[in-house]
């Protein structure tokens, strides 16, 4: 890879960039510059004008320039590193402005200012008192309108669906459009020749020229005025099947314009659906379905298939009638398809088709063929799948394009054994389940119910063969379920012939044939011996032996009776083979009896036996033995509890049992002598000391004088103490406080082994279930509570003794801690209404508060709602909220509007508590606030000008007052010419309207100033005037006067009629214009306005700025309409004629007569291009409109009009053109 060369060191910046990276550099030299200009801009304002320091100061940052500018491209900083020429530029032009500067060369900024927005901004104001731009006026596109150009036209084309397109109606289609091509002409007449389809008859369809126009109108969109070459497509609206041809078009100059002869079918569109048949199938079985197509032939239609919705191709189908003679069928069909002197159009008839289908369904499930789209010989087309371009369709098809077929499973039958051979044993009498097995590969619950036919025959007619007699009868049943098996009650042999389920017949499978047989029922023959004790000499027991015939597995039920106590007792005995071996030794001594009562097979069940033979007898006397009952090692007790052991005593007694003690090293061996009775109870007394204690059972002697060693034996555990409960402390104190609802743990103290079972009670809960009794598992555990009061410890207990409860300790306090509180120093409220504190109504402005006191553990937070109802507007909602430190708070009122304040405190927490809802008290406080009085004037600002000669008598200036009634009213009255005004004092004013009257003796001439000092209504509030309050003023001035600059009394539109002012500016000049009074507004002596449209404007009077007076005057001017002139209509047309034809050119004229024109003939030239001016013609007309006709191809247009008064030119002299213009 080859390596870049490095930089050279030259090409490198000055300043690396590791330093100071490029735009840093760049920002740097700007700023550097920015500074430079700024001191040069100082050392131009304070130059003091002075040859010799002008000179230096210009040598000075020439040469500071200079410097800046050739140093620059030395750093090398990217962007500014210029060529030498561009520096030097540069540098020329600083120089050029220092010399400006610092000789204080004047340079026309101002000038420039006026005359740049003199063109972005120029406008008059007109007679009509609207701002205009004169050049609006003096350019005025109306005057001159129209233009008319005259073509000699080419040869034009016309051509029906040049693109051969397709075309076809339905109920989503009503109408098509045919596309017409035109080229270079514009139809006013066009003739469709229609075949019927059905009947073969023509018609001739006509386009008016309305309507050809409106469709060329059409056409002509998106393209360009001059683009006539492009042919256009003019779509014809169709709404019947036919075949169409274009028989004539004629365009607008009257002429048939030459077309292509073409064919173009409007059809139905075709269309496909299923014929419906069943829906289900067996596997293996054929569709047998059919398509039906509708639509001009040959159609080709597209299908498809899914399995459970997985996709399985589709397939293409041509069809068409068998003696189809079609146009359409040719490789290359020509643009003709019939001949008008035999027109036969029966082979583009619509026509419906079926297409059968038969495909093998091999699968399992749901199949569905779904049409997708079918084609028409024309090259229509029905599109049934709407899919996206990955192939996934949107939405569901309707149904009769559809065929859904459920493809079931053929049954397969066999009989479920474990081998070939099926045999059956059933018990004589009793009948069975044949051991039938359906198989539809996980489809069985789906296609029930099953028939079933199977042949039998009995077991007394079977041939020595073993296959089925001739004459074996046929059984046919129906299983509803798969678990619901055929039941039989003959023996015989059973075979299976056929299986069918709810839709489709099946196979049977092997193993199809079973036997079922009676077999002999069970027998039962008992032998016994007995058993000899060597050391008694005599029977034990009995060994017995049992002999069974039948089926095995075998169960032998007998009885065991006790002879001395007639106790009876049931046992079984569950033999696998066909003998049995068992031995039956009691425990206890006496005479037994055993009675045998039943045997059962696993084909017979409970076969009663009877006889001598199945009775058996025995006396016994067994050896002795003793057992300890209840006696489990490990036993746990309580110290000084007294402990005692059950000792079960067998043989015969009576009987001699020694036993020994043995605890802490020690033994104490005992013997019982003469006890009768098997039971016997061995008392080991109080156990005083704790530690383990054994129990061991040594020997054994009955009335055999048998003496019997024995092992068994049983071990006691003592307690050394008993368990103990008490309360720990919490901080070495057994009580505390807690919050209120807090769960707070209790230490207990217990000793003993765990589990303990602990009782105690809330002495402040008198209610029954108070007792709560729980199990805790450590010493050290502890209690859980909520309420408050005194626990008192009751009962302890663990695993194995009861304990005691440690009085000095058995007791604990637990406390709430108050919650906050909130109350209201009472003493600065004025009443109490339905449980709101309410206080001392105040105006509004005035400065008020709400003392509130707190009570609980501080700093407390407390949340309020402030809700303000003024007398206007909408109620206003605020929540607020503060925190105190102490137990006393002072909440500011708001009084800054009028009307009903509201305090809700709404939330109040402490230290320890936050707001609890539930138990909060909500506290309200509310207050009337009244606005404050005021004093206006009606029209406040307003001049009231009186005339020099008006001054006689009292002035009406109106007052509006709000507030109570009555109103006290100051107001002040000041002279320009005096320093402290004169004050009128007004009581008991009632109303809230009030005209106030200027005293005379307070107006003198000149201006005067009168201002609302000071208003008090009846609620006391009251308000002084602000020193910005609007105030009104009296002036008293003399009559102004106009005068006009012209003495001529006709003007043109466009002109400026101009007067001059004499009095105190503003002026007020009333005309009328149009028989409208106006009012116009002059801040200077002069008054001037553009005529903007013709009429009478008439000066009615003047006022100027000292007063209202008005002085009348009667001053007239006439202004006249600019001439103007239509051609053509004043429209721009295009005439189209041919070679040898004439045009007519109309002007149409407007204004006083007589009228001089100047017309141009320009070239058609092409788009964006000046036209070329080829004749320039002057004409003159006593009448409003002239006609000339000429027959020369160009653009000709109005440039120049004249009337009597008045002239208007569109192209203004050019006198370095060799063409000669009008001049007016």
């Amino acid at each position: 890879m080859a390596v870049p060369p490095a930089k050279e060191d030259k090409d490198l910046p000055l300043i690396p960039f590791q330093i100071v990276d490029g735009p840093s550099q760049r920002l740097y030299v700007l700023a550097f510059y920015i500074a430079l200009n700024a001191w040069r801009l100082y050392d131009y304002f304070t130059l003091v004008h002075d040859d010799i320091e002008s000179l230096w100061l210009f040598l000075k940052w020439a040469a500071i320039d200079g410097v800046f500018i050739y140093g620059l491209p030395g750093l090398r900083i990217p962007w500014l590193e210029w060529s030498p020429t561009t520096v030097t530029v540069l540098f020329l032009f600083h120089a050029l402005i220092d010399g400006l500067l610092m000789f204080r060369i004047p340079i026309p900024f101002e000038a420039w200012l006026v005359a740049m927005t003199k063109i972005l901004y120029d406008r008059e104001l007109s007679v009509s008192e609207r701002r205009v731009k004169p050049g609006d006026i003096l350019r005025n596109a109306s005057v001159i309108l129209g233009k008319q150009t005259i073509h000699i036209l080419p040869e034009g084309s016309a051509m029906l669906n040049p693109t051969r397109k397709s075309f076809c109606l339905d109920h989503s289609r009503p109408s098509v459009n045919l596309p017409l091509q035109i080229n270079q002409t514009s139809p006013i007449l066009i003739e469709i020749l229609r075949i019927d389809l059905e009947t073969n008859v023509n018609e001739t369809l006509t386009i008016s020229a309305k309507q050809a126009r409106a469709l060329k109108k059409q056409a002509d969109k998106g393209y360009g005025r001059d683009d006539v070459a492009t042919p256009r497509y003019l779509h014809i609206p169709i709404k019947r099947t036919g075949l169409y041809r274009l028989s004539k078009v004629v365009d607008d100059s009257k002429l048939e314009v030459q077309r292509t002869l073409s064919d173009t079918l409007v059809v139905d569109c075709p269309r496909a659906s299923v014929k419906a048949t069943t829906a289900d199938r067996c596997k293996g079985e054929l569709s047998d379905f059919a398509l039906e197509v509708v639509g001009v032939p040959p159609l080709r239609v597209r299908y498809s298939r899914t399995h459970n919705g997985e996709d399985r191709g589709f397939s293409f189908q041509t069809v068409q009638p068998p003696d189809l003679v079609s146009p359409l069928t040719r490789q290359k069909p020509s643009g003709v398809l019939v001949s008008l002197s035999q027109p036969d159009v029966s082979w583009a008839r619509l026509q419906r088709i079926q297409l059968p289908l038969n495909e093998s369904l091999n699968t399992v499930g749901s199949w569905m063929y779904s049409i997708d789209e079918v084609h028409d010989a024309c090259g229509n087309a029905a599109n049934y799948s709407h899919q996206y371009d990955d192939g996934e369709t949107i939405g569901s098809k309707a149904k009769h394009l559809e065929q859904i077929f459920s493809v079931h499973e053929r049954p397969k039958a066999r009989l479920n054994t474990p081998n070939s051979q099926c045999i059956l044993k059933v018990a004589r009498g009793r009948s069975t389940r044949l051991p039938v097995h359906i198989d539809l590969a996980g489809h069985e619950q789906a296609d029930t119910p099953y028939a079933l036919n199977y042949t039998f025959t009995a077991r007394e007619k079977l041939p020595a063969n073993g296959e089925h007699s001739t004459d074996a009868r046929l059984e046919a049943l129906t299983l509803e379920t798969v678990g619901d098996l055929p039941i039989v009650h003959e023996p015989g042999l059973y075979t299976l012939r056929t299986v069918s389920s709810r839709f489709c017949s099946g196979q049977v499978m092997e193993p199809a044939t079973c036997l079922v047989v009676n077999p002999p029922q069970p027998d039962l023959k008992v032998s016994a011996e007995s058993i000899e004790d060597k050391c008694a000499g005599s029977s034990v027991g009995l060994r017995v032996a049992l002999d069974l015939t039948g089926t095995p597995p075998f169960t032998v039920i007998y009885e065991e009776e006790d002879g001395d106590t007639g106790k009876v007792g049931t046992r079984s005995i569950h033999v696998d083979g066909l003998r049995h071996h068992f031995e039956l030794r009691p425990r206890e001594a006496g005479l037994y009896h055993y009675r045998f009562k039943s045997v059962g097979d696993s084909v017979y069940h409970d076969k009663p036996l009877s006889g001598a033979d199945m009775v058996l007898e025995q006396d016994v006397k067994p050896p002795a033995s003793a057992h300890l009952v209840d006696g489990a090692p490990g036993s746990q007790v309580c110290i000084e509890e007294p402990m005692s052991f059950g000792v079960r005593l067998q043989g015969m007694g009576p009987w001699v049992l020694e036993y020994e003690v043995v605890h802490g090293g020690r033994r104490r061996k005992t013997e019982s002598k003469n006890i009768t009775t098997d039971m016997y109870t061995i008392d080991l007394g109080r156990l005083m000391e704790g530690g383990e204690y054994t129990l061991a059972l040594m020997s054994v002697k009955d009335s055999m004088n048998c003496k019997i060693f024995l092992k068994e034996q049983a071990t006691i555990h003592v307690r050394q103490q008993r368990p103990r409960a008490s309360f720990g402390s919490l901080k070495s104190s057994r009580s505390t406080s807690i919050l209120e609802g807090q769960r707070i743990s209790l230490p207990l103290r217990l000793t003993g082994q765990a589990p303990w079972r602990v009782r105690y009670l809330n002495r402040n809960d008198s209610s029954a279930s108070s007792v709560t009794d729980i199990k805790l598992a450590r010493q050290n555990d502890v209690i859980e509570v909520r309420q408050q009061g005194v626990y008192e410890l009751l009962e302890v207990r663990d695993a194995i003794c009861p304990g005691t409860v440690d009085p000095e300790e058995n007791t604990f306090s637990v406390q709430w801690i108050p919650r906050p509180q909130l109350k209201l120093v009472e003493g600065a409220f004025f009443e109490h209404v339905d449980g709101t504190h309410v206080k001392k109504d105040v105006c509004e402005g005035d400065e008020d508060a709400v003392e509130i006191g707190l009570s609980g553990t501080p700093p407390y937070h407390v949340k309020y709602q402030q809700r303000l109802k003024p007398d206007r507007g909408s109620t206003s909602l605020s929540n607020k909220e503060f925190t105190a430190g102490l137990g006393a708070a002072a909440i500011r009122m708001d009084t800054s509007q009028p009307g009903t304040a509201e305090y809700k405190f709404s939330e109040l927490g402490d230290y320890l508590y936050d707001h609890d809802a539930r138990r909060h008290t909500y506290v309200t406080v509310k207050q009337r606030i009244h606005a404050r009085p005021s004093a206006r004037f009606s029209l406040p600002g307003k001049t009231y000008r009186y005339c020099k000669e008006e001054v006689a008598g009292d002035e009406v200036i109106p007052l509006i007052l709000q507030g109570q009634p009555p109103f006290h009213l100051e107001v002040g009255i000041k002279h320009h010419s005096s320093g402290k005004p004169e004050v009128v004092r007004i009581p008991n004013i009632e109303t809230t309207h009030y005209d106030f009257r200027i005293p005379h003796h307070v107006l003198a001439l000149g201006h005067h100033v009168v201002s609302v000092r000071k208003i008090r209504d009846g609620h006391g509030c009251e308000r002084k005037a602000d020193v910005q309050a609007p105030t009104v003023a009296v002036q008293v001035a003399d009559l102004p006067s106009i005068s006009p600059l012209e003495a001529r009394t006709d003007y043109c539109v466009g002109d400026r009629i101009a007067y001059t002012l004499s009095g105190t500016p503003p002026f007020q000049v009333s005309y009328t214009f149009e028989g409208i009074a106006r009012r116009a507004t002059s801040t200077t002596t002069s008054f001037r306005r553009i005529a903007e449209k013709p009429g009478n404007f008439t000066i009615t009077g003047i006022t100027d700025g000292a007063s209202d007076c008005n002085a009348h005057a009667e001053i007239t001017r006439i202004i006249h309409e600019m001439p103007s002139v239509k051609l053509s209509k004043g429209k721009e047309t295009v005439v189209d004629i041919h070679e040898g034809g004439t045009a007519e050119l109309l002007f149409e004229f407007g204004g006083t007569p007589p009228f001089e024109y100047t017309y141009t003939r320009s070239a058609t030239t092409g788009k964006g291009r000046r036209p070329e001016i080829l004749e320039t013609k002057h004409e003159v007309s006593h009448e409003d409109k002239q006609s000339i006709r000429t027959s020369v191809e160009g653009i000709y247009e109005v440039v120049a009009i004249r009337d009597r008064y008045c002239s208007f030119s569109s192209h203004p002299p050019d006198g370095g053109r060799s063409r000669k213009l009008l001049t007016l």
